[in-house]
């Protein structure tokens, strides 16, 4: 049976409330004062004409205002609350005292080890999880939360310690313990896949906060409800493809599959065979499988696969003329770094190609066209690889701000992702400084000694521009690119890429 009595903060008032349970022979299992002028008392249950004659003693008591049955004890709501949380977390879970010895345990912990909960009460803690001194943490002066990499049954877990205060007679707080969480691996991917879903392909995942991007991400959205070729135009890394999944995912056909098709690199038959498949296979653009197809580097298609493409979109467009509803061909889009409409006038594309792919054409802006957003992208990209890593999420320092501003980024939005990514695996604290930053340089990598040079000059001049262009190439991966960056021909750039075997499939871009 439990008591609850209200009454007023009045001295000797417990006690008084004692005495006529000792009046009565009622045992006394537990007592607990609430500041708020609460007293809950727990006892047996007694006669039903015993309870008649407590109840109004009770009252009578100078300070008391009521008296009545509750169900149960606030310290045990607040214990059954804390073994449900406990029971239905799937990761193990340690509380320890201020000694770092095990006081509560959950199941997930119990299980892992083999072992009852019981039998884990006071084990110190450190004979389980290695890999952090609990007991040096729990002793320092200046405690705070803390995440570390850590071994439990011989696996890797994510442990994240939690120091718990409890306060004194003048509300100080003073160290009771603390509360250790562990995640393995598998369960952190868990957690991450939740980030990437299908729908973070849709537009609400696009980072636009620059009036350029904006207007490419309103004109994108408006290309997408057509059923036309869609040409996106833009250098390397500016978020080309993002965008074509984007555009797939509010098209009449998303439920189906995004198929890309890098172009370069690939031979005519094995290209054809993809794309248009043979007697046992359909090709990628007449899988019914497929909603959306996105051929990259569209510029890179020899003549044969540009004719076929061509017959292709004009076989689609006459079942589309004529009402065919059972045309289930897939949505075409396309990538290009380079201005296409320049290899239809040295011959190199076709011309009635180049205007089937051009009814819709989406120019994407390089990150220099959208400085406000440099800012905002790097703190994302921040904050998912601190997700990855179960890391606190770091700050940028106003000088690697201004850094990351003045920057150029010929590699547009993945070598900034590229950039902060290292710069947060170098960084020791919670920011991120200038010093942690690497921006490529424009000629180093390359140094002699006079003592050991050996050699021609001829030989000086061209292992210097072997290592100029392969430090050069992964931010202008295009001749045209590369060419107008050091202010040559197209084809002597191209003819110096292929003496130094410098390609896409040589260096990793």
């Amino acid at each position: 049976m439990r008591l609850e009595i209200t009454c007023h903060d009045r001295l000797g008032i417990t006690q008084d409330v004692l005495d006529i349970l000792v009046k009565y022979n009622i045992d006394l299992r537990g007592i607990e004062i609430d500041p708020a002028g609460k007293i809950f008392l727990s006892f047996p249950t007694i006669e039903f004409n015993e309870f008649q004659h407590l109840m109004p003693e009770i009252r009578k008591l100078s300070g008391v205002t009521d008296v009545k049955t509750t169900p149960f004890m606030p310290i045990e709501r607040e214990r059954n609350e804390l073994n449900a949380i406990l029971e239905t977390l799937p990761d193990p879970v340690f509380s320890v005292d201020a000694k770092g010895r095990i006081m509560l345990t959950n199941d997930a912990a119990a299980s892992s080890l083999d072992e009852e909960r019981q039998s884990l009460l006071g084990i110190q803690v450190s004979e389980l999880v290695k890999g952090f001194n609990v007991v040096k943490w729990l002793e320092s002066k200046d405690i705070n939360i803390q995440a570390h990499k850590v071994k439990f049954v011989e696996q890797d877990f994510l442990a994240d310690f939690f120091p718990v205060f409890v306060p004194d007679s003048s509300q100080s707080p003073i160290l009771a313990g603390a509360v250790i969480l562990l995640k393995s691996e598998f369960r952190l991917g868990q957690q991450f896949s939740v980030f990437h879903q299908p729908g973070e392909e849709s537009f609400n995942h696009i980072f636009a906060q620059s009036t350029a991007m904006k207007r490419t991400v309103r004109e994108a959205k408006k290309f997408a409800e057509s059923n036309l070729p869609l040409l996106f135009f833009g250098e390397t890394g500016t978020g080309k493809e993002t965008l074509a999944r984007a555009c797939h995912s509010i098209t009449a056909g998303s439920e189906k599959v995004f198929c890309q098709v890098v172009v370069t690199g690939k031979s005519d038959e094995e290209l054809d065979g993809i794309l248009f498949g043979d007697n046992t296979t359909p090709g990628v653009l007449n899988d019914e499988q497929n909603g959306t197809v996105l051929l990259k580097e569209i510029n890179d298609l020899s003549a044969f696969i540009q004719a076929k493409l061509w017959a292709w979109l004009q076989q689609n467009e006459k079942q589309y003329q004529s009402g065919n509803s059972e045309s289930k061909q897939a949505r075409l889009m396309v990538t290009t770094q380079e201005d296409i409409s320049l290899a239809v006038t040295e011959g190199k594309f076709r011309e009635d190609l180049y205007f089937r792919l051009t009814s819709l054409v989406l120019p994407v802006p390089s990150l220099r066209d959208r400085k406000g957003d440099v800012i905002g992208l790097a703190e994302l990209f921040l904050k998912q690889q601190a997700l990855r890593m179960g890391k606190r999420v770091p700050k940028l320092s106003r000088a690697a701000v201004d850094l990351l501003q003045a920057h150029s980024w010929p590699g547009n939005v993945r070598q900034l992702e590229n950039t902060v990514c290292r710069a947060m695996l170098t960084a020791t604290g919670r920011e991120i400084h200038k010093e942690n930053i690497q921006l490529p340089g424009n000629a180093s990598g390359f140094s002699f000694s006079s003592t050991d040079f050996e050699g021609t000059l001829d030989e000086a001049v061209k292992k210097f521009e072997k290592s100029l262009l392969r430090q050069l190439y992964p931010s202008y991966p295009s001749t045209r690119q590369l060419a107008k960056k050091l202010g040559l021909s197209h084809t002597a750039i191209a003819n110096k890429l292929r003496e130094y075997g410098i390609s896409r499939k040589t260096i990793k871009i």
